[in-house]
């Protein structure tokens, strides 16, 4: 979302956000990895979806905080699904922010946008040979769908405009920094490769500029 001004262009602040509910909430991941969150609601997120804000370690405090934009992922995130690299970046994550005090944004934007069913049809058409893209495009739907702009409304009402940025994806950056969000710097998540994912996350890189380094990864 930008305004052109001659040949440069101006970020654009999204409609203002509120915070609804703020509460702590432990967790504790299946590997035993345990963490406290500040879990936020928000009211007026531009889609009318109930995404989450979790702040971890000394978010509050932190001047730059480390933020992930983590796209909800039912089968990776809850069942450990192999097909992607979802859960572990989630559990990544979750303690790399800890560690160093920032702010994960769970966004309920399952299958890049298109919901559960669609991406369970879009694994359908993978098993056929479509990579994950061609597989969107090939239901009706865009490659990515996903909007950010409720992320940056909760990081403005987080007070957090200025962020760095775990993802190896272009263009949430591209995207925030566009909603007046200053991305300082953007950090690779871990490379989580299976024998099950090798191709999906080849098709990241290849074809959406993921910084993912598949070179000798185990």
């Amino acid at each position: 979302m930008t305004v052109t001004i001659g040949e440069a262009t101006a970020p654009v602040t999204p409609p203002a956000a509120t915070i609804r509910t703020r509460v702590t909430v432990p967790l504790e991941f299946p590997d035993g990895y345990r963490t406290t969150a500040e879990v936020f609601t928000f009211t007026g997120l531009t889609d009318g979806r109930e995404h989450l804000a979790l702040g971890l370690g000394d978010w509050q405090n932190a001047t730059n905080p480390l933020v992930r934009p983590h796209s909800e992922c039912l089968t990776g995130d809850v069942f450990g699904s192999q097909r992607c690299d979802c859960g572990p970046q989630l559990r990544e994550a979750a303690e790399r922010i800890t560690e160093t005090g920032g702010i994960l944004l769970y966004l309920r934007q399952e299958g890049r946008g298109i919901g559960l069913y669609a991406k369970l049809d879009a694994y359908a058409l993978q098993d056929t040979g479509l990579d994950t893209y061609e597989a969107n495009l090939a239901l009706g739907h865009g490659e990515d769908e996903r909007d950010y702009t409720p992320a940056a409304q909760m990081l403005h009402a987080l007070d957090a405009d200025r962020i760095r940025l775990l993802s190896n994806n272009p263009d949430k950056a591209g995207q925030l920094g566009d909603l007046g969000i200053e991305v300082t710097e953007q950090i690779r998540t871990g490379v989580h490769l299976s024998a099950a994912n090798a191709r999906y996350l080849a098709a990241k890189r290849d074809h959406t500029a993921h910084t993912i380094d598949l070179t000798g990864a185990a």
